[in-house]
């Protein structure tokens, strides 16, 4: 076999270390690494997951059999080897090496002791077949020798696996003995150094041997003697090779190919020699040109030298003011000296543009003093715009955290203090100018400074927002309204809910205060951080004029877009400006919505139907909000008028539940709690309806009044008996407590009609149940003559079995000679039936009908088969159902 390397040193050791964890002296016979998978997993993507498997033997210290067991060890999180599954190998019965596997590497070791046998065992693949054999050969010597038997092998040749075997000879074979067998001797693959000191010749090449001596005529003891010869043979075929080397032809034209080469080489450098000898010939011509035109230049330097004279007195008026460059290069940014640093940004835009081509003659633009006095001016921007934006980076977040550390700014307990932004609008207007100038001087420096101003007053909103939110929260006093309506456990009590106007109110509130706000910032910061887009109009301004002013709205900010000059500036609406701005606003606004959730929360929490009246509050602010800058406001509201729309399909999901638990209680009598319950909460939803909520409450109604349907019609076939008696009642019921609101909803009309359709047909099928119930005997046998009418004359009807004058003679006299008495019988047991008074009347008058109507056809039927049978007309049974 392959020697072990140390790498199988170090993990018998880890195995060994893992064994003894666990408490159990054993001796490791092989420890070798395997990758454990499953076939249809390994389909489905699952990737084999390493393993290590320990062949071990025990010895027992009371003389017993020794045992031998296959371990499996896998690696923990931390890559150290710890025990798996334990198998014992008097329980192998099989090893089936995989078909599907082209390397032959993976098998299947079967147990006949597994609790499971309909899981697919395990997969084992090795990483060569020397490995796999290596391991299969020790698991059967040790089955072999320890328990007198092989498994079944599958898919291997064993005299395949006996010649590997063979030509992997173990380095050392440790013997076990076991107490009641014979020796076992078991494979050890310890790191052992074998010598070997003469290799000896096999029989194959002793004949080959024998045959080339018989060649020569010679023996076996003529070894000197074979050896001269074969030393002589050596030299001369040595002399044959240098000879056929010197008279191979292609040698020969290959070393004459080479000579050619050469000769075209040595023309190669005869021909650069002539052309080396042409360049210095030019190379000293040329150095005469060149001191020529030296004098030329000299004399070309003392004209550039008065040319530069005149040209400095050109450039004069360009030069810096020393106020500008003072202002521009360290000048303060306080608000006292705003004046000058703009002068001074209106003077150096001036300046640069002045320099450009179109404010310049194309003749002077590429002279190095025009270049020099660029870059200078550039240098001076870049230093300005540097300066400037680190001062405004500093001052917008100092001007907040100062606004943050004074409590005074916020809502405080028993106080709700409306946000005012003005003095922050005010000072940072002050800076309104020097962003234009900014803007014209680079644009590239615009977007550190808004992100640097959303970041600051996105904490300042946030805070605002959420001290406003817990104090609305705390000062709003309300009870809290059941959120079960419809559960039949629940009492009466639940009918009188309190009122939570207030929590409509606390929520609109919130809006009415911060919506205005947010728009109001998203406006001021549009124009203050001079986004291109088109100008906005802020709520109760018309044709963009300004309306009054609190100086906490966006109508109040006096910013122009300007130039240099002081010119208005047109603005594009682009969509690439539009698509910064709203990105910008993300960062501004986000993270105020929590706030505004909490108060949805809180108010579900208090009475769920609110959510009613809050969606179509938001609804109204958000048909308000129309500029683009307001777009994140927009998406607020959105997401509020989602997450009310979700609170409120919660409670709806809730109240299906609590109809559908009906299902699961004992046997139902009379009108459903769910059927009476559902008008006042249908009332109450009504009440909460504002603007646009009516599409919320309707698709509530259409899930309520649909699991309330069905729910009953479980009910009612739960109990085949009083199927149709239950669908009546609480049919009826429903149509008796929404008939008024079925005249002002759409909705509800539509499922008071089906209210009404499903109670007629029940009180349809439940009437001719009564009725048959009592003259069973009398409308079997116009069942039976009706249904002979489409195959049999009616003449021939009297002569059938059953159907004869004496039949029906008997049938009239059973079932008609005490109608009155039948009747009676008839109006009790449906009024047994009934558990509601109130439908008694109605039902007895529908049945009369039906059964009058049943009656007039009997009878004329009998004239048409029986002409000469009297029968008690109709119009006398009508007189007595009418005084019944």
């Amino acid at each position: 076999m392959a020697r072990p390397n140390a790498d199988d040193t170090e993990l018998r050791r880890a195995c060994a270390a893992a064994i003894g964890s666990g408490g159990s002296a054993q001796d490791i016979v092989l420890a070798i690494r395997v990758a454990k998978g499953r076939g249809i997993l390994e389909k489905l993507g699952r990737v084999a997951t390493p393993r290590v498997l320990v062949l071990t033997t025990k010895h027992s210290p009371k003389g017993e059999r020794t045992k031998a067991f296959l371990r499996v060890l896998k690696y923990s999180s931390g890559g150290v080897l710890e025990p798996a599954k334990l198998y014992k190998l008097k329980h192998l019965t099989k090893v089936d090496v995989i078909s599907n596997d082209s390397t032959g590497c993976t098998f299947i070791l079967g147990f006949d002791n597994l609790r499971s046998q309909s899981v697919a065992p395990p997969q084992w693949t090795m990483r060569n077949i020397d490995e796999r054999n290596r391991l299969l050969l020790c698991i059967l010597n040790m089955c072999k020798e320890i328990f007198q038997r092989l498994p079944k092998l599958v898919g291997i040749d064993i005299v395949e696996l006996a010649l590997w075997a063979k030509e992997n000879t173990p380095s050392v074979i440790n013997r076990v003995n076991a107490q009641d067998g014979p020796a076992t001797s078991v494979m050890e693959q310890n790191d052992l150094k074998v010598t070997v000191e003469k290799d000896l010749v096999s029989q194959a090449e002793e004949e080959d041997m024998e045959a080339l001596l018989g060649t020569y005529v010679m023996g076996i003891g003529e070894a000197e003697a074979f050896s001269e010869r074969m030393k002589r043979e050596l030299l001369a075929l040595e002399a044959a090779n240098v000879y056929a080397l010197l008279e191979s032809e292609p040698l020969i034209e290959e070393v004459l190919k080479g000579l050619e080469a050469a000769s075209l080489c040595v023309d190669d450098i005869d021909e650069w020699l002539r052309i080396f000898n042409v360049k210095l010939r030019h190379m000293r011509e040329d150095i005469a040109s060149i001191e020529l035109r030296n004098n030329r230049l000299e004399m070309q330097s003392v004209c550039s030298e008065a040319l530069i004279e005149e040209l400095d007195k050109l450039l004069e008026p360009l030069r810096i003011p020393s106020e500008f460059a003072a202002s521009l290069t360290g000048g303060s940014f306080e608000e006292a000296r705003m004046l000058k640093n703009v002068e001074a940004c209106e003077w150096l835009t001036g300046a640069i543009r002045a320099l450009e081509v179109p404010n310049l003659d194309p003749c002077y633009a590429d002279m190095r003093a025009i270049r020099d006095k660029r870059a200078e001016l550039q240098k001076l921007k870049n230093t300005f715009v540097r300066r400037a934006s680190e001062f405004l980076r500093n001052y917008f977040s100092s001007l907040v955290d100062f606004m943050i550390s004074d409590k005074s700014y916020f809502s405080q307990r028993g106080h709700l203090k409306r946000p005012d932004h003005a003095d922050l609008r005010y000072k940072c207007r002050t800076y309104a100018r020097l962003l234009q100038h900014l803007k014209n001087l680079d644009k590239n420096c615009l977007a550190p400074l808004r992100k640097a101003y959303c970041q600051s007053l996105n904490l300042l909103l946030r805070r605002e927002a959420r001290e406003f939110a817990n104090e609305l929260r705390a000062s709003t006093k309300a009870s809290r309204n059941p959120t079960v309506w419809l559960e039949g456990s629940t009492g009466s009590s639940q009918t009188s809910s309190a009122d939570t106007s207030t929590v409509s109110e606390a929520y609109s509130k919130m809006l009415t205060i911060f919506i205005p706000l947010l728009v109001d910032e998203s406006s001021f910061f549009a124009h203050f951080m001079c986004f291109e887009v088109s100008a906005l109009v802020p709520a109760g301004a018309s044709n963009g004029k300004k309306k009054g002013s609190d100086g906490n709205s966006a109508s109040d900010d006096d910013i122009n877009l300007m130039d240099s000059e002081g010119n208005d500036v047109k603005q594009s609406n682009t969509s690439t400006e539009l698509g910064a701005l709203n990105d910008a606003l993300h960062d501004l606004l986000d993270g105020i919505q929590e706030d505004f959730y909490a108060v949805v929360d809180w108010a579900y929490r208090i009475d769920p139907l609110r959510c009613i009246s809050m969606h179509g509050i938001t609804e109204r602010y958000l048909s308000t909000q129309k500029a683009d800058a307001a777009g994140f406001v927009r998406e607020l509201l959105k997401d509020l008028q989602t997450k009310i729309s979700t609170q409120f399909s919660k409670f709806v999901d809730e109240a299906c539940h609590q109809i559908e638990r009906n299902e699961r209680n004992t046997r139902q009598i009379g009108v459903l709690s769910y059927i009476s319950r559902f008008a006042t909460l249908a009332s109450r939803m009504e009440q909460y309806i504002q603007g646009q909520s009516r599409d919320l409450v309707d698709k509530a109604y259409t899930r309520l009044v649909s699991t309330m349907f069905t729910t009953l019609e479980k009910i009612a076939q739960s109990d085949p008996k009083s199927a149709d008696v239950i669908l009546l009642e609480n049919y009826a019921a429903f149509q008796n407590s929404l008939f008024e609101l079925a005249n002002v909803i759409p909705t509800l009309a539509k499922f008071y009609h089906q209210a009404s359709e499903a109670y007629e047909q029940a009180c349809t099928r439940h009437i001719s149940i009564i009725i048959e119930n009592q003259f069973d005997k009398l409308y079997q046998f116009f069942r039976r003559i009706d249904d002979l009418t489409y195959t049999v004359p009616h003449e021939e009807i009297p002569f059938q079995l059953g159907l004869s004058k004496t039949d029906l003679r008997k049938v009239l006299k059973s079932s008609l000679s005490q109608v009155d008495r039948s009747i009676n019988m008839m109006y009790r047991r449906l009024q047994k039936t009934l558990s509601s008074e109130e439908l008694l009347p109605p039902l007895w008058d529908k049945c009369k009908k039906e059964f009058l109507e049943k009656y007039e056809s009997f009878v004329q039927a009998v004239a048409k088969i029986y002409p000469n049978e009297s029968m008690p007309p109709v119009s006398e049974l009508r007189d007595l159902l009418a005084s019944s």
